[in-house]
């Protein structure tokens, strides 16, 4: 037997509700936000993605799906959105037709992960980007869009951290203070920590070893390192957040796994999913645009994990939704109906109805029984002593009670099944 790929998973039918209910509450709040959605290509040029997130990343140097396709180009199923977004604003002068795009998307990335709860080398993610504007508080906003939606999930277990990390320049003064206090450490580190000291030192600071985070508990800061503008941004993303009353923590040590952010970033994360706690997480790349062959554009944005989403919700018992429920079951009683059944059924579809009937030619009682199962609200009886009258019967399957109608007279039965 041929099974899904390791790594993906089949989004089935009883399950399907919970991405519907997730995916309406995240477009209603982008919606009051006035963000507009964009949908960008699943592959991309795979430069893109090495220019952007950086050739020492752990997406880019280990978990890329990348392939040359039968014209010779390298090409990579897109394993994050900002590259792909801020190519498209590039690519169709967006910021000429705008001074500042709010852009959201809801769409499936890849990346070559060992797949654990909450994370799959196919996974999904909704996210916002804003291209056009500097102001700390379009940094605020985007952590307060993402809270929102959490909130609105019924989320409760969640905390905000927030970090900035400054201009290139600071940053690089604090890599060389990091470099020195770790110089003499390094062979304590784990072993991933001992290549990023070679190649992404900042990395060092996201580590999981809790040998790393000892050592790393008496390293500089780099809030100490922030030049006087990242001092004010930050501040200033502070006041918002506060004004807003939205809880946060400050934790020097989030970093986030892509080289192109800038002064502030921040994550939520939840202790209802395990290890990878992360639910969402973004920040601001004043750089990037200008990075990727476009005129200089200041940008902030965040991602957010569907899967992990779900699984926070399925553990805090969260879900407020209701089964969708048939409208009308339609039960004929011989099967020389079959045709009348179906006209019946597509009168009442083009009313807007759900409709079902029998397929299988089952029998009256295991009609019953599939209305019944489908939380049918209504069947139609179709057939015996009452079809030869020019009648149905139309039944509430909540408390049995039933009525008569003529069948030329189905417009009279739309006001008591709506």
């Amino acid at each position: 037997m041929i099974k899904a790929i390791t790594g993906t998973k089949d989004i089935l039918p009883s399950e399907i509700f919970k991405w519907y209910y997730l995916e309406e509450i995240v477009k209603k709040v982008f919606n009051i936000y006035n963000y507009l959605e964009i949908r960008t290509p699943i592959f991309e040029n795979t430069s893109l993605f090495s220019r952007s997130i950086g050739e020492e990343t752990d997406i880019v140097s280990k978990e890329m799906y990348t392939m040359i396709d039968r014209s010779g180009n390298s090409i990579t199923l897109k394993p994050e959105m900002t590259a792909g977004v801020v190519r498209a604003f590039i690519e169709h002068s967006l910021g000429e037709k705008n001074s500042l795009n709010k852009l959201y998307y809801i769409s499936p990335m890849f990346r070559q992960e060992r797949p654990q709860a909450g994370r799959l080398r196919q996974f999904h993610q909704f996210g916002a980007e804003a291209l056009g504007s500097n102001s700390p508080f379009l940094d605020a906003e985007m952590i307060e869009m993402a809270y929102f939606i959490l909130k609105q999930l019924g989320l409760k277990d969640i905390i905000v951290k927030i970090n900035s990390l400054g201009t290139n320049q600071s940053r690089e003064i604090y890599k060389k203070e990091l470099r020195k206090f770790l110089i003499d450490k390094k062979d304590k580190l784990s072993d991933e920590s001992k290549n990023r000291f070679e190649k992404n030192i900042l990395r060092i600071l996201d580590s999981k070893s809790e040998l790393d985070q000892e050592i790393l508990q008496q390293a500089p800061s780099i809030i100490d390192f922030l030049d006087e503008e990242s001092k004010e941004h930050f501040e200033e993303v502070k006041i918002y957040l506060l004004e807003l009353n939205i809880p946060f923590e400050i934790d020097t040590k989030l970093v986030r796994g892509l080289d192109y952010y800038t002064k502030t970033t921040f994550e939520i994360i939840s202790n209802k999913v395990g290890a990878q706690s992360s639910l969402c997480g973004g920040g601001r790349y004043d750089l990037l645009i200008e990075q990727l062959g476009g005129k200089s554009t200041p940008g902030v944005g965040f991602a957010a994990g569907m899967e992990r989403i779900l699984l926070a919700c399925e553990n805090e018992n969260t879900f407020n939704f209701s089964i969708r429920n048939i409208d009308i079951f339609i039960i004929r009683l011989d099967k020389e109906l079959n045709l009348k059944v179906a006209q019946i059924a597509s009168y009442f579809r083009n009313k807007g109805f759900i409709v079902e009937y029998d397929y299988l030619n089952r029998s009256v009682k295991s009609q019953m029984r599939e209305a019944n199962r489908l939380n049918s609200k209504f069947a139609i009886i179709v057939g015996g002593e009452e079809y030869k009258r020019g009648e149905i019967i139309l039944k509430n399957l909540s408390d049995g009670s039933q009525r008569n109608f003529q069948l030329n007279q189905l417009n009279e039965i739309i006001d008591w099944v709506k």
